[in-house]
């Protein structure tokens, strides 16, 4: 098998804010033009202090339609709430994956308790794409807890793999997914090494949560920063530097069109104005502010 290189390793964008709850850098498609499909956007809240406040942080009432938000937490802890009455707590390890599909109204603020102690925060966020016959399908929630995830021990103490989706050592992840998806969160201890295969066409990215990691025996990647690899070969080493934690996904692209505006990911830009009309006219339910 040959090897997958990377083609660039990238320092996060400058930060903004989503809310008052989330201080993010936007990778992409706003903070480099990566080719990432079906994983629309990446929002990387690189850790951050915040301070202890009654009235917790967050986003308020907010439209979906036409892909799956992911939100993978690694410090603190997010509630969130929407319109067809899920509700729930990220708190580190767990992930949560939301199918918005046709339509779903939805907020997201820090949780309570977390909210008034203050504390480190640190997240991230993915946008998945949905094929166009899966676009208007019915919402639904994968809330996963951490000790949910299927993991696997690597050889030699190098660590463990947390399988989110895909599989990974024939171990199979724990959510369904619309097209196939691979999504680690991967901890290796200081001189730990691993091996990865994902198929040459799959757009495959890595963001290093914690530490410092060799990739291919050539590419340094720090906290904070994300490798793209090229759509050519299979095979990523890995090698720890310090103790680390990366987040790892590959995915296989959706060839379709694609019209976004602003919550909306839908394929023309008709079916965004219908979305417009829809959310205009009720049909994504009703979610208190």
């Amino acid at each position: 098998m040959k090897i997958k290189q990377v083609s660039a390793v990238l320092n996060p964008p400058a930060p903004h804010m989503v809310g008052d709850g989330f201080r993010v850098h936007n990778f992409f498609p706003n903070g480099y033009k990566l080719k990432m499909s079906p994983f629309f956007l990446l929002d990387y809240n690189a850790e951050i202090e915040f301070s202890a406040r009654m009235k917790p942080r967050g986003v308020g009432v907010h439209p979906h339609r036409g892909f799956e938000t992911v939100t993978i937490a690694y410090k603190g802890a997010v509630a969130h709430h929407d319109s067809a009455g899920n509700s729930g707590v990220i708190y580190p390890g767990d992930v949560q994956w939301m199918t918005a599909a046709r339509g779903i109204l939805h907020k997201e603020y820090h949780e309570e308790e977390f909210s008034k102690t203050g504390g480190l925060f640190q997240m991230v966020q993915l946008w998945v794409n949905l094929p166009a016959k899966d676009k208007m399908s019915n919402p639904k929630y994968q809330g996963i807890k951490k000790d949910e995830i299927p993991k696997v021990t690597l050889a030699a103490g190098a660590g463990e793999v947390d399988i989110i989706a895909g599989n990974f050592d024939q171990v199979k992840g724990i959510v369904s997914t619309f097209t196939p998806i691979e999504l680690y969160n991967t901890r290796l201890n200081k001189g730990g090494k691993a091996i990865f295969n994902f198929p040459s066409h799959f757009n495959t990215a890595f963001i290093v949560i914690a530490g410092e990691v060799r990739l291919n025996e050539s590419s340094l990647v720090k906290t904070n920063q994300l490798a793209h690899f090229k759509n050519e070969g299979e095979v990523i080493e890995v090698e720890a530097l310090s103790d680390s934690l990366v987040l790892m996904l590959s995915g296989e692209p959706i060839n379709e069109p694609i019209a976004q505006y602003g919550p909306f990911l839908m394929n023309r830009p008709e079916e965004i104005q219908q979305a417009i009309a829809d959310y205009n006219e009720g049909k994504f339910g009703y979610l208190e502010e």
